[in-house]
């Protein structure tokens, strides 16, 4: 059986985007998708549950099958030839998720959940997948543009090859131009004195151009049905993926990039982003290796 895609269900609106966005990308690569929704008994602040814990958790079993039945249903509409099966677990939602994030193609997860206060900007859990899973994790809103570029973040790390990768098949999949942008003000340059420093922008850029030729050369030639369009710009990476963004169904950024420390789970810019971005957004893992 082909890896799946899985998606995490919580009855929430983000969440049912997200499930319509994983039905329709597995619909593209013709794989299964599986829809998880976890739930742990709450053990403190409850009194009465030292009484009622078997009600309790039947109840949230009930609820969460009642969620996956729902999501099931939008799977129908939007995609019925997608092999649908489903899983209901004992466990905490981001450590369910980063579990099936082990053997699966793709992890969607919406981006704030029920437990999400009003004006939260994104939910814990998809801020721990997106940090851990050993898969992309793809963090959708309730919005889901359907035209509209591929937007990929290039920084000349080698950590970034899997996210261009990732980003040049959604593209060709979308039959969408790819917008492939680097940032030539990686970081402020200030002397001391609070003065800029004297920097040769028209080098930095040029440098940047080839950096930017390199990382897409091989991927050109395997994609050639993908317009690519070569953008670098003078502005911080965070700025300037966010304004590309705006017009884009997809953007797709390395989880960390040549300014991360090795070891760092999820980079400054991926990990704004995920709280930021205003469409679908894939965070890329490099391989274990690196």
């Amino acid at each position: 059986m082909s890896v799946p895609i899985v998606v995490g269900v919580d009855g929430s609106t983000s969440a049912q985007a997200a499930v319509k966005w994983a039905a329709q990308e597995a619909a593209r690569h013709r794989v299964p998708l599986k829809l998880v929704h976890a739930y742990l008994v709450p053990g403190r602040g409850y009194p009465e549950i030292v009484l009622t814990g078997h009600e309790v958790r039947r109840a949230l079993e009930e609820q969460g099958r009642q969620w996956l039945a729902e999501a099931e249903a939008v799977v129908r509409d939007v995609a019925p030839e997608v092999e649908v099966s489903v899983a209901l677990e004992h466990s905490g939602a981001a450590g369910a998720m980063v579990w099936e994030s082990k053997r699966a193609r793709t992890v969607v997860l919406g981006s704030r959940g029920l437990g999400g206060f009003s004006g939260v900007l994104i939910g814990s859990v998809a801020v721990a997948v997106s940090a851990h899973g050993e898969c992309p994790v793809v963090v959708v809103r309730d919005a889901l543009p359907e035209t509209g570029p591929v937007v990929v973040g290039v920084d000349g790390s080698p950590a970034s090859e899997r996210a261009v990768e990732f980003a040049f098949e959604a593209a060709s999949m979308r039959d969408a131009p790819l917008v492939a942008v680097i940032a030539g003000n990686d970081v402020a340059v200030d002397s001391a004195f609070g003065s800029p420093l004297a920097v040769d922008w028209d080098r930095i850029e040029e440098d940047e151009r080839v950096v930017l030729a390199e990382r897409l050369a091989g991927w050109q030639e395997r994609y050639p049905d993908v317009e690519v369009e070569r953008v670098v710009v003078r502005d911080r990476p965070v700025r300037a993926l966010l304004k590309f963004a705006d017009r884009a169904q997809l953007l797709v950024v390395g989880s960390r990039g040549r300014g991360g420390f090795k070891g760092m789970l999820l980079g400054s810019t991926s990990q704004t982003l995920v709280y930021h971005a205003p469409c679908p957004l894939a965070v890329v893992r490099p391989p274990a290796a690196d």
